[in-house]
């Protein structure tokens, strides 16, 4: 067994790149090494190699790979489909002089809540908010399901709920344009290299979503762009990349503050519904939440944020999960049934 789960006389036996089990694939796309590409693999384990070579059998694809890519250089964050794969790509020249392109694997269609392992004790909460207008913020590492965790919450809140839905995004990953479901339907928008994320979507408001994706918080107007929509009667679900639930709200509102001043905290404050920060394991994605209480200006969480208190936050997140596990009848120190 090698250290991606899968015996080597299997990988052996697979000849098209797309029935090989991975999550990036690294390909070097200068002339001097063109077509040379390594791969990494879905598993988290990082006691043993991150990468490998991709196997011999695949080099044919994977020169095609890179004469594609090479024509595609000036457009560096992109997506990029091949042999029914969809990728998000990521050009480098390197010092050495190399270039490559990291290829990021999307699956091809959403992934429910369930299908992403979350507790089901969760996954009911999570569900629960697609009726609340507001922020849901959700930060953690680069490779650990963020986006993925979006496009799920947002698909369930247009099958089971209806509305209409707009996603900002550079590139655009998973596609869910159209009819979602019965009474849902999705825009997707590509935000141009040039183009300041602030005004796709400001354009987007102008649209009366009842949801909005924003794929990440990248600028001060962007930042204060989420924040007016999220007090405006919308639910915004976007992600930023931050080590912990406080971290996420500083790095936010620090954003913003450069756009709007000192209200930003307090515009946090009015419009969150939900943050967590999230991390995959080998059973599925663990958050570090926190939920908001809906209609009450004096929840906890507000009051620390409009406070500038928000390093005060860890303590009722702990308070707020021993209780999640209470009412699902499991003692919080022991981990144990009551």
């Amino acid at each position: 067994m090698n250290v991606f789960g899968a015996q080597d006389d299997d990988i052996a036996a697979i000849s098209k790149l797309r029935d090989l089990p991975f999550m990036d694939l690294y390909v070097r796309i200068d002339e001097m090494g063109k077509g040379i590409s390594r791969y990494r693999s879905p598993g988290r384990d990082y006691s043993n190699n991150w990468s490998r070579t991709l196997p011999d059998q695949f080099r044919a694809e994977s020169h095609i790979i890179a004469e594609e890519l090479l024509k595609n250089i000036e457009n560096p964050d992109s997506s990029y489909v091949y042999d029914g794969m969809r990728f998000r790509q990521s050009y480098q020249r390197l010092a050495n002089g190399q270039e490559w392109v990291i290829l990021r694997r999307i699956a091809s269609k959403v992934p429910s809540l369930d299908e992403l392992s979350v507790a089901p004790h969760l996954a009911t909460q999570l569900r629960r908010l697609g009726q609340r207008d507001g922020l849901i913020l959700i930060s953690g590492p680069t490779g650990h399901g963020k986006t993925t965790m979006c496009f799920s919450l947002l698909a369930d809140y247009l099958k089971r709920l209806g509305g209409v839905a707009i996603t900002v995004e550079d590139p655009v990953e998973y596609a869910l344009d159209g009819p979602v479901g019965d009474y849902g339907y999705c825009y997707q928008v590509q935000v141009n290299n040039e183009e300041d994320w602030a005004t796709p979507l400001k354009r987007a408001l102008r649209w009366t979503p009842r949801y909005l994706l924003v794929g990440e918080v990248r600028s001060p107007r962007a930042a204060e762009q989420i924040l007016r929509a999220a007090t405006t009667g919308h639910l915004v679900i976007t992600t930023i990349h931050a080590g912990s639930v406080e971290e996420s709200f500083m790095g936010l509102m620090h954003l913003a503050e450069q756009a709007i001043g000192g209200a930003a905290n307090f515009m946090l404050a009015q419009g969150l519904t939900a943050a967590w920060h999230q991390t995959l394991n080998a059973t599925g994605p663990y958050l570090r939440y926190v939920f908001t209480e809906e209609h009450n200006n004096g929840d906890p969480v507000r009051s620390l944020i409009r406070e500038n208190k928000v390093g005060m936050v860890n303590s009722y997140i702990d308070k707020q999960a021993a209780r999640m596990e209470v009412m699902r009848g499991v003692d919080p120190v022991t981990g144990k049934k009551i």
